[in-house]
């Protein structure tokens, strides 16, 4: 959520080009921020689920992220400007319960001083004539850096930094004159984002990152944010169905709209950062490092049925480490109907038996409120159309797979309801208020309309109201859960208007996004954090520490509360999970396909541990070659695994399924069937 918010970020944004000499007006307060300040630490010190207190301590919170927003590597400020801050380090929280905003400001000046001295150096004083054959490195983990303690230490940093830009440049067989061109374009792109930066802009970073110090998911929205955001998104929509977002001079990708060309490929997810942008299958790819978000959009949009083609770099890999990876999408039309569950129907064979599978892939948990309040009889539902779905087909199949990856949540009554599809009756999910009070979300429905085999497909984006569903289904031993560890979002947000709160101000201002509650299984284990541990688990290069809840250094902790009272089904038992972990084990270590994915798996893990790059040609060529070959080679054995069934046994006969999380939660239902289980 952070950087969704903090749109100037760091690396490597740029002012070349504004005169080294040129006087930039310092930006300071206004009084109506100063009343805005105060209103909402009032919010959050009195809705907030935890109650945090704004004292000492969270004043060294605030102004660490703070800094940490505005020089996340440690590439501008100098130590001297961090010892003169320390001065403000245990005085915020006295500074914004009376709205007095002129440290954040006098902060951000300095910064920007700073950043303009560093596009300086770029534009006028480093020399592009690199030896790429001496043996330097560039530090990529800030957390084993300290701020520069001069300009002559600050400069050698930049040079090894733009050194690394460089040397990718050359290993994309770029000449010189070329290299130095497009570096100095990428700072150029980005002169105005901070040249242009207003009052406003200071308020939104430090009024977000203050809302962020009490957790991860509450934030705060200024008017003009908030409507832009509005109008990224609707913009976003139309192409590829992903939301996008400013991540410094990076475009990062925010969310996935469920049922659109980026969801169905599962090839990009949140979290992915774009570098670069093709279209057709033939077309150059244009570097987009530092691009405005606007300029972005434009050019990944365009109409139904054309190709784009993306360089990302998946979520959880940091830039400087990660390889970038290219993948192709067919544009759409994004329409609401897309986010509606679908299913189809495979063939399976397994020990000499062919089994009917049926996959319902469930892209968002969604209910049409208003349709519904208004007593229309056709209105939208996740819940209602999974029932069309198995009236259907479960006449047909052997077995079910609900495929719930990427699926981030959304109605909190649909995840309950739709359980109750595959359980008699009982409570699906506890919610605990700020005050303690304890609701229990419960299905009372006791008809059960499909009780056949049942596995639950998850990844690390499966989150909040997927993870509801995920551990009713587990925790009622209904079905097995196949895949990654969920994310692990286990708290409830509302938005809050603060112009409710002072009716008679003529001016829209800002909300509130405030954590209110927290979700807790029907065992008493909270979601947070630790998420729904799957049954049968695959491997993945998401750890907590990378990419989920865990992610987060302000998340509220995991804890627990009293279980609930529930009756589980016979279906699953341990010695059922046992047989089917031993088969799964048996085929990490034999099928090729799962071989492979473990060990794409290990080499995404490893880029993610790396705290500093080579800036030496020969071996980072190497380092690429080696990512490529390992690239190549399971592209290889997928078409390999198409052309020979026998590869994976059988897993259908109308064409090889590519996805191996997939394939493999079909083969693990495949053995529950064959256990008898219904």
């Amino acid at each position: 959520m952070k950087n969704i918010l903090l749109i100037i970020f760091i690396a490597f944004i740029s002012l070349s080009g504004v005169a080294q000499n040129e006087k930039i007006a310092k930006l300071s307060p206004t009084q109506d921020q100063s009343m805005e300040a105060r209103l909402v630490a009032g919010l959050l010190t009195q809705y907030h689920y935890e109650k945090t207190p704004i004292n000492d301590a969270l004043s060294e919170i605030v102004f660490e992220e703070y800094m940490s927003s505005l020089d996340v590597n440690k590439h501008y400020f100098l130590k001297k400007d961090i010892q003169s801050f320390q001065k403000y380090k245990d005085r915020l929280d006295d500074h914004i319960k009376l709205g007095y905003l002129i440290p954040p400001y006098e902060i951000f000046n300095v910064f920007r001083e700073r950043f303009f001295e560093r596009m300086n150096y770029v534009e006028n004083e480093l020399s592009f004539d690199f030896d790429y054959t001496q043996e330097e490195f560039l530090i990529i983990n800030p957390d084993s850096v300290d701020y520069a303690s001069s300009t002559k230490e600050l400069n050698d940093v930049w040079r090894k930094l733009i050194k690394s830009q460089a040397l990718d440049y050359k290993l994309d067989d770029k000449a010189d004159s070329t290299i130095e061109r497009l570096i100095k374009e990428r700072y150029q792109r980005m002169k105005e984002t901070i040249a242009d930066y207003e009052s406003r802009d200071i308020f939104q970073l430090y009024m977000n990152t203050f809302a962020e110090s009490f957790d991860p998911h509450s934030s705060y929205f200024s008017p003009i944010t908030s409507e832009n955001f509005k109008i990224r998104m609707s913009q976003s929509l139309e192409g590829i169905g992903a939301t996008l977002t400013s991540d410094g001079s990076y475009t990062r990708v925010a969310s996935v709209v469920p049922g659109g060309p980026a969801f169905e490929s599962k090839m990009i997810n949140t979290d992915d950062k774009i570098l670069a942008v093709a279209q057709g299958y033939d077309g150059e790819f244009v570097d987009i490092i530092g691009w405005r978000l606007d300029d972005v959009v434009q050019k990944i949009r365009g109409p139904k049925g054309t190709t784009v083609r993306l360089k990302i770099i998946k979520a959880g890999t940091p830039i400087s480490t990660g390889v970038p990876q290219e993948i192709t999408i067919v544009r759409d039309k994004i329409k609401l109907d897309n986010q509606v569950p679908f299913a189809e129907i495979k063939e399976v064979y397994r020990a000499g038996n062919k089994y009917k599978v049926g996959i319902i892939t469930i892209p968002s948990f969604y209910l049409n409120f208003e349709a519904m309040r208004a007593g229309e009889e056709d209105y939208g539902s996740t819940t209602r159309d999974v029932k069309a779905i198995l009236d259907s087909i479960k006449s047909k199949v052997d077995g079910i797979v609900i495929d719930l990856r990427s699926n981030g949540g959304g109605s909190l009554q649909e995840a309950i309801e739709l359980s109750g599809l595959f359980i008699e009756d009982g409570p699906i999910v506890q919610i605990r208020n700020s005050d303690g009070s304890i609701e229990i979300g419960e299905d009372e429905d006791k008809a059960v309309y499909y009780d056949g085999p049942l596995t639950v497909l998850t990844n690390r984006f499966s989150a909040s109201a997927s993870e509801i569903f995920t551990g009713a289904m587990q925790d009622y031993n209904r079905g097995v859960i196949v895949g990654e560890n969920t994310f692990g979002k286990g708290t409830v947000q509302n938005l809050i208007s603060l112009n409710q709160f002072v009716p008679k101000v003529e001016d829209t201002l800002g909300q509130v996004k405030l954590t209110l509650a927290k979700y807790y299984r029907v065992t008493g284990s909270s979601t947070q954090h630790k998420g729904v541990n799957p049954d049968i688990k695959l491997p993945s290069p998401y750890t907590a520490k990378s990419f989920g809840e865990s992610s987060y250094e302000r998340a509220l902790e995991w804890d627990q509360i009293e279980s609930t009272s529930f009756d589980p089904t016979n279906h699953i038992d341990e010695r059922i999970i046992i047989s089917l972990n031993n088969k799964h084990e048996k085929r990490l270590k034999e099928e090729q396909y799962l071989r492979n994915l473990k060990n794409e798996v290990q080499e995404a893990i490893s880029q993610q541990s790396l705290y500093q790059i080579s800036l030496n040609i020969e071996k980072r060529k190497a380092e690429n070659e080696k990512a490529m070959e390992r690239r190549n080679a399971a592209n290889e054995l997928n078409e390999k695994i198409s052309a020979d069934p026998e590869l994976i046994n059988k897993i259908n006969t109308d064409g090889e399924i590519k996805d191996p999380y997939l394939r493999e939660g079909i083969v693990v239902l495949a053995d529950l069937i064959a256990l008898g289980i219904g």
